[in-house]
């Protein structure tokens, strides 16, 4: 009778224990099953490099409790092998959401990585570069996330209003009308600041405005001066710019569109800010600009002609046209596949390379099925030679190809301001994995 006892308290305590280790083992194996797919597929598609700011986790203190894959909505954290690592780096937009989530301090947030540097200026906690009265905020101190940019370029101007010292026309001139300028001039106005907003496009948004159509921008709320809160998820392209336009509106916020900065000079405490339409003397300057920079040119005979644009904002403006893309990242592909899939619309993709690196799978499939569909073709290993008013030469592998054309889209990226900044007297480092 003993025996049946004690056979019956081990089946009572033991089988649930017994059932929740099997549980634990299967859904390990599972996570590891998923990690190890998620991180072959980024691996291949050359999507393992981070973009910008990114998780690295302390594999010994990390103790998989796997808060940081739950805060992750970009999917970028996995498991393999039973730790806890980034398996689609490509992925990670550096909101450090999974650093917060940790509860055992094992992750920290850096720039680059041991084979990929990136330049990031020297910015002090209160956004001041080493140059005194020279601020930068948002993406070109290396965070991208709109709600940062937002706060950031608030923050900003609550530094730059305590300055003092020097005669001059202006407080601040404010670089940049993406979220971070955006933020700061009404911050500015708020405080009674003399400043002036100028941006060398022709709209708001900065980087934003430069996604394609429909684009779905992730954000989160964020409180804006004088207007008040942001409440925002996931917002397009569309709404978004909608709003800052409307909130210019509102607080009848004044911004010098299409004028660009040519040079900076220093003027005893203060600045000489020589633009394309004018000069300003101002006691300090926040650089809120992007870092994709100025777009990189081809350099080739015709490349001034207004058919030659360097970003797609409405691919319906090209229905029925033979359209050539240059270029082999996720913007390009995304230009081409988008104008393929307008009616009458024959679309050329030319790509210096024999193969595309670094693009998100989503991408590569897209293309393959506009390609299939006969409304797309692929030039690998080409170069445009020349651009003409009806047509464009092409070299390939040595081969002379001359294509009908009535638009050019150059999605080649941008050249970073770096130099920019290194003349200003900026210091600027390279950073390969460290914060």
């Amino acid at each position: 009778m003993l025996d049946n006892l004690n056979l019956t308290t081990l089946l009572i305590y033991g089988l649930p224990f017994l059932a929740a280790f099997v549980w634990y083992i299967a859904r390990r194996r599972r996570n590891d099953r998923e990690g190890s797919a998620r991180l072959t597929e980024a691996v291949e598609a050359g999507l393992n490099e981070p973009a910008s700011l990114h998780p690295v986790i302390d594999p010994r203190r990390c103790l998989n409790s796997m808060a940081c894959i739950a805060a992750c909505p970009e999917n970028a954290i996995g498991i393999i092998g039973g730790k806890v690592q980034l398996v689609n780096a490509g992925a990670c937009i550096g909101h450090g959401a999974c650093m917060a989530a940790c509860p055992h301090d094992a992750i920290r947030l850096v720039f680059g990585t041991s084979k990929r540097g990136m330049d990031i200026p020297f910015v002090k906690p209160n956004f001041e570069t080493n140059v005194p009265g020279l601020f930068i905020a948002g993406e070109l101190g290396g965070m991208g996330l709109i709600r940062k940019a937002v706060e950031q370029g608030r923050q900003a101007i609550e530094s730059i209003a305590k300055l003092k010292g020097g005669a001059f026309s202006h407080d601040v001139v404010i670089v940049g009308a993406g979220p971070a300028g955006i933020s700061a001039s009404l911050a500015a106005k708020e405080k009674k600041l003399r400043f002036v907003t100028i941006e060398q496009e022709d709209s708001f948004g900065g980087t934003v405005y430069h996604y394609p159509r429909h684009k779905v921008v992730m954000t989160a709320p964020v409180q804006l001066p004088i207007v008040g809160k942001m409440k925002f998820g996931e917002v397009s392209k569309e709404r978004l710019l909608e709003f800052w336009q409307d909130v210019a509106r509102r607080t009848r916020l004044e911004i010098n569109f299409l004028e660009r900065m040519e040079s900076v000079k220093p003027d005893g405490p203060g600045f000489l800010v020589v633009t394309s339409r004018g000069r300003y003397r101002t006691r300090s300057i926040l650089l809120a600009i992007g870092r994709r920079g100025t777009p990189r040119k081809l350099g080739v005979k015709g490349e001034e002609q207004p058919k030659v644009v360097y970003r797609l904002i409405d691919p319906e403006q090209y229905r029925g046209q033979h359209v050539l893309v240059v270029g082999g990242g996720d913007s390009a592909l995304e230009a081409a596949v988008a104008c393929a899939g307008e009616s009458g619309t024959r679309v050329t993709l030319s790509y210096r390379s024999e193969a595309f690196s670094r693009v998100k799978q989503k991408n590569r499939e897209r293309l393959q099925q506009a390609e299939a569909s006969g409304r797309l073709k692929l030039l690998m290993s080409s170069n445009v030679a020349e651009i003409g008013a009806d047509s464009v030469a092409i070299d390939q592998g040595g081969k002379k190809l001359k294509l009908k054309n009535d638009a050019v889209i150059v999605c080649a990226g941008g050249v970073l301001p770096t130099p920019l900044l290194r003349e200003i007297g900026v210091q600027v480092e390279t950073k390969y994995g460290t914060a």
